[in-house]
């Protein structure tokens, strides 16, 4: 596994619970777009109160960054602003039993913890991975109109369906 590009060690045996703000260098933006396939990432920050909670941590905060992303239709440059509140829950490793073959049904709690080892986790992995969920991969920007009404997807219907309704046309 390769290191994360946004990495901030946690250790669970100093934290204070204040606000802290956790900002990514410019070097861990463009790597982070890169991961993300952004146009750019031009800032991430969060501003998050970690809490012990007996063996777990809990962080609240929230999560801002300004991204550049592709259009989906037309590909243009889209400028984003990502302000979203984060909720994370760190819980050892341990309480988490769950044999590998046994299917269970998970409770709401439960999904939102994330499990570490030992008495350490990566927080600024957690802040990358919920940057990643807050990204639309369907944004538009205003030219996407303009792109479908010039027809430069094609008259013809495309894809698997297309193939199957071609299919079922020689049938009939």
């Amino acid at each position: 596994m390769t290191d994360p590009e946004f990495s901030r060690i946690i250790d669970i045996r100093h934290i204070e619970a204040k606000p802290q703000t956790f900002t990514a260098t410019p070097e861990e933006c463009a790597a982070l777009a890169k991961r993300f396939g952004l146009v750019k990432v031009q800032s991430l920050s969060a501003t998050l109160t970690l809490a012990r909670e007996s063996a777990a941590v809990v962080a609240n905060g929230r999560l801002s960054a300004a991204i550049v992303q592709s259009c989906a239709v037309s590909a243009e440059d889209l400028p984003v602003i990502i302000n979203e509140p984060l909720a994370l829950r760190f819980v050892p490793e341990a309480t988490l039993v769950f044999s590998p073959d046994e299917e269970v049904e998970l409770s709401e709690e439960v999904l939102d913890e994330i499990p570490y080892s030992g008495e350490r986790f990566d927080l600024g992995e957690e802040l990358a991975q919920s940057l990643a969920l807050a990204i639309d991969p369907f944004a538009v920007g205003p030219d996407a109109e303009k792109v479908r009404a010039a027809g430069l997807f094609g008259d013809k219907p495309s894809g698997p369906f297309a193939a199957l309704a071609a299919l079922k046309k020689q049938d009939d």
